[in-house]
């Protein structure tokens, strides 16, 4: 399905990159993409089904990836309440009171704190393959690393399959696109975890995409820096959250493994987790697209 409108957004000084499907009188679903990704990271089965469903859909691209502005990081960091703010200045733009906002993964932390900050913005939440977003992972992630023994107090680390292609994705070279495409598909691949089938065509497709609309493929990794920092506003307790909360997970998520979906869940009163069997950290199975749709379907419009 063609976007029914294409237009970028100013979030303070930058501009965003948005598109928006469906009806504009139908209730809106907004989606927010996780780390390092565009908006193209929602896959346009999901976006059809939602719209063949009557619900209005907003996909954009974060700061620092695919068409939308560049931050120099070093000059002006900054937090998962920036990119919140990005988030309430796309609906903004839309003029869109309030919407059900559904994040993946870093998205999913996004719209934690959009439920807990803004509230007024969110009629319902759904949180895919993601994490609490007051939880610190870089301990877990140093002994895991150092090989050492998880502390029993900590959500899990990523599997150690997902830590040895860290190390090895380090030195791979960089120079070229094919270098690029090469290397974004085999993370894909590796995240999309073992037991469901990689839709290698798809993901080839995503991020040859996700690179040629990208001006600085490496102004991306911004959002690593951005999303290890644990400022307080993150430490607000998720138990203030009143929108209808789904928390969606896969049972072989290799880079945030289920106690963390269940950790989130367990935070938010009300909250309903639903564990997709297989699902890693990607929506690039064959299928898996059109079922997260219809669980995203599930929550109140």
């Amino acid at each position: 399905m063609a976007a029914t409108e294409k237009k970028f957004i100013r979030s303070g000084e930058l501009r965003l990159w948005t598109e928006r499907f469906g009806d504009a009188g139908d209730p809106v679903v907004l989606l927010v993409m996780g780390t390092a990704t565009p908006g193209l990271g929602w896959p346009d089965e999901l976006v059809d089904t939602l719209v063949a469903a009557g619900r209005q859909v907003i996909r954009y691209d974060h700061r620092d990836t695919g068409r939308s502005g560049r931050v120099d990081f070093a000059a002006q960091p900054y937090s998962v309440a920036d990119l919140a703010g990005d988030a309430v200045a796309v609906l903004d733009g839309y003029g869109v009171a309030a919407a059900h906002v559904a994040g993946a993964s870093l998205g999913g932390t996004i719209g934690q704190w959009l439920a807990v900050h803004r509230p007024e913005r969110v009629t319902a939440l759904t949180a895919i393959m993601t994490s609490p977003m007051g939880a610190d992972a870089g301990p877990a992630w140093a002994r895991a690393m150092a090989g050492q023994e998880p502390d029993p107090g900590d959500l899990p680390p990523p599997s150690p399959r997902f830590l040895a292609h860290l190390a090895r994705s380090a030195t791979a070279p960089r120079t070229t696109r094919e270098h690029h495409v090469a290397a974004n598909l085999e993370t894909w691949r590796v995240l999309n975890g073992e037991a469901l089938p990689f839709d290698e065509k798809a993901a080839r497709r995503f991020v040859e995409e996700s690179y040629d609309v990208a001006a600085d493929p490496a102004a991306a990794l911004n959002h690593d820096a951005a999303g290890r920092l644990m400022t307080e506003d993150r430490r607000a307790p998720l138990s203030s959250i009143k929108a209808p909360t789904l928390v969606v997970h896969g049972s072989e998520d290799p880079l945030l493994p289920l106690p963390h979906g269940e950790a989130l869940a367990a935070a938010i009163p009300h909250a309903r987790l639903e564990v997709v069997p297989g699902m890693g950290h990607s929506f690039l199975s064959p299928g898996l697209p059109r079922h997260i749709a219809e669980l995203l379907l599930t929550q109140p419009s």
